[in-house]
């Protein structure tokens, strides 16, 4: 044990992911909210500061935190540029207030104060002797105020002393010698606003030429932004853009032997035309690629590129690294597979060969080579079967070089490897939410990620169906459960992204019953989509998308509340600015076949909201408008029309008269 004269006690820091192991995140411009507890022993008071800096920097800055009662302090910092920045705690007795507190008790006592008078005056002074300029002057002047002398009689040194202003500026220059500071720098990750709020929209290359069975270039997709624009995304996700296996490549509905005519899936990456830093030679070319990405910057998109670390049996890195892979005692390649399920035209690399380190360097180059050529958004297919390690590594060595980089981890996995994957520095993950359509199923979950500690590292990133993901709600649902499904996606994450045109056209017909595939995968074949049918959501999407622009609450994931209602076929939920000035009240009917209705209960406190004064909401989805006054409303919703409310609550309604005022 060693001794100290340090008497304040830090412990019980929130965040602190894994003992400071592990960074929380935030985007530029956001708050930090610390909490602890601080004490000490005896009856002093104590003063204590959040202490924050930029990684890379010496200079300290500090915020006072203060009591929550039972000895837990909080305080909070904003974070302003991308990169590192690290926070501590730093607490100490505060001698000139608890000497202040204790005068005013002995004054109210009638005690006798002479000695206390000239205790505070050295309190000052030594104070004093910390200080500079101004602050060093006026604390001198102010133990002169206090010290007793033959023009100033005691009570007038007592009310000198008792200055709060000056209490407070004593304070300010302590001896730090005697401070407690806590034992770690705690790391946060400051990523740019599209980590913290985005709308991603996946397509298929390949299917964007309009003409039926011809391949796709990227000037076809260049001459699909404006489409993808008018609906609001602001990410367009592209699958793997490389070179497609030839050896036991899969055919239409992932039959296992293809026919010539066929174009296989994208995710069996490399043949004899290059591997990860090439691409499909019908796309086009490393220049158009470039010219595509700076295309779709003009359309206000982001390209994001898949990276799927894993190939094609005739990749070239399977000749020329066979040490990469793993050879079964037959002398073939083992394949990937998940039992059951095999996938023959794909060879995983080995993270476990001792030539690793050399594996690691090469895997990198691909990200930074893309990096290179303007990408700066991934989606990383499958990380959960590589190592931890491995990604905490990769994710640190490109934001060195490329601090912007987002890193999307596609993991429906288990919960516990999604949040380390998370935590190694993904900057936003896929969720389990497209299979989460019941209310108290909905409500759990997301209570999980947005009230636990979850929320300081894990960012959901929703999605109602992916080219993998058909689920039966969508299947069986209708438009309606489309419809449903986006708003529950767009309101209940701040990130949130659908695949498309599958998705507005409410494509629904599965490869076979109880099986969550498309029939006709756009995986393994060349989709012609007709994006102008009547019956698209495309209109709706933009809608949606809009009202996320628009509506600054939801544009985060830690504000969300739900709401009773008396009837389990309906959702309600509510977020907030963090300054309580705008809240979004959302209520959606999860039953796509029938009009359901029910009452809801809302906090309106916890919004600002006077429960006796009326007020009003306004459905940015229909444009109609209610006036309302307490906390229980009635609400009906047919999903045959809009299958939910999406309302803008207003303030300083007073009567009908001044209904239409409040846009």
């Amino acid at each position: 044990m060693t001794r100290s004269r340090q008497r304040v006690v830090i412990e019980n820091v929130y965040p602190e992911i894994d003992g400071g192991r592990f960074p929380v995140k935030r985007t530029v411009g956001q708050t930090v909210r610390v909490e602890a507890d601080i004490h000490t022993d005896g009856h002093d008071l104590i003063a204590a500061f959040l202490m924050h800096r930029v990684q890379d920097s010496p200079a300290w800055s500090e915020t006072p935190m203060v009591p929550l009662g039972n000895d837990r302090w909080t305080g909070t910092f904003r974070v302003a540029a991308v990169g590192r920045t690290v926070y501590t705690i730093q607490a100490w007795v505060a001698r000139f207030l608890s000497w202040q507190r204790d005068l005013s008790k002995k004054l109210e006592a009638g005690q006798e104060i002479s000695v206390d008078l000239l205790v505070g005056a050295l309190l000052a002074e030594d104070a004093a002797k910390r200080a500079r300029g101004p602050d060093r002057r006026n604390l001198l002047a102010f133990a002169r105020s206090i010290r007793p002398g033959d023009a100033r009689g005691a009570a007038e040194c007592a009310a000198a002393g008792l200055d709060e202003a000056l209490g407070a500026l004593a304070d300010r220059y302590p001896d730090r010698g005697l401070a407690t500071g806590y034992e770690r720098e705690l790391p946060v990750v400051v990523d740019r606003e599209t980590a913290r709020f985005s709308a991603w929209y996946e397509l298929f290359p390949r299917s964007c030429s309009g003409v039926p069975g011809a391949h796709g270039t990227f000037k076809d997709v260049e001459g699909r932004l404006p489409y993808v624009a008018s609906m609001g995304f602001d990410v367009l996700y592209l699958p793997p853009i490389h070179p497609i296996g030839r050896i036991n490549r899969k055919g239409r509905n992932n039959a296992a032997a293809a026919r010539p005519e066929d174009v296989g899936s994208p995710w069996a990456i490399g043949s004899a035309e290059g591997g990860h830093k090439d691409i499909h030679p019908q796309l086009g070319t490393v220049g158009e690629f470039e010219d595509l990405v700076r295309a779709a910057r003009g359309h206000g998109i982001e390209i994001a590129m898949d990276i799927a670390f894993q190939c094609a049996p005739d990749h070239p890195y399977v000749k020329e690294r066979p040490e990469w892979f793993r050879t079964r005692p037959d002398g073939t390649v083992q394949h990937a597979e998940n039992p059951p399920k095999k996938y023959e035209d794909i060879v995983p690399f080995d993270f476990d060969t001792p030539d690793w380190l050399d594996l690691w360097e090469e895997m990198k180059s691909i990200v930074l080579f893309w990096a290179g050529r303007g990408v700066r958004i991934f989606r990383v297919d499958n990380p959960h079967t590589k190592p931890f390690a491995f990604w905490e590594w990769l994710i640190a060595e490109i934001k060195r070089e490329h601090p912007d980089a987002i890193f999307l981890a596609e993991a429906f996995t288990r919960p516990k490897v999604m949040y380390r994957l998370a935590k190694a520095g993904f900057t936003q993950s896929y969720t389990y939410f497209a299979w989460r359509n019941t209310k108290p199923e909905l409500e759990g979950y997301f209570r999980d990620l947005t009230q636990t500690e979850v929320r300081e590292y894990f960012r959901p990133n929703l999605w109602p169906n992916t080219p993998d993901i058909l689920t039966e709600h969508l299947q069986y649902g209708g438009r309606p459960a489309f419809m449903a499904r986006l708003v529950l996606a767009a309101t209940l994450g701040a990130n949130y992204g659908v695949y498309g045109p599958a998705f507005e056209l409410c494509e629904r017909e599965a490869a076979a019953p109880g099986r969550e595939e498309y029939l006709d995968s756009e995986k393994y074949e060349i989709r012609t989509w007709d994006t102008d049918r009547p019956d698209s959501l495309r209109e709706f999407i933009a809608l949606v998308n809009r009202i996320r622009r628009e509506s600054p609450p939801l544009q985060g994931d830690g504000n969300l509340l739900f709401h009773p209602v008396d009837n389990d076929q309906l959702i309600a939920y509510s977020k907030s600015t963090e300054d309580r000035s705008g809240t979004i009240l959302v209520v959606v009917n999860l039953d796509p076949r029938h009009a359901q209705s029910g009452w809801v209960d809302l906090p309106l406190e916890e919004f600002g909201l006077d429960a006796a004064a009326p007020f009003q909401g306004h459905d940015l989805l229909t444009g109609a408008r209610f006036l309302w006054q307490g906390r229980r409303f009635y609400v009906e919703i047919d999903p045959s029309a809009v299958p939910a409310h999406i309302i803008r609550l207003r303030r300083k309604v007073r009567s009908e008269k001044d209904f239409d005022y409040f846009m």
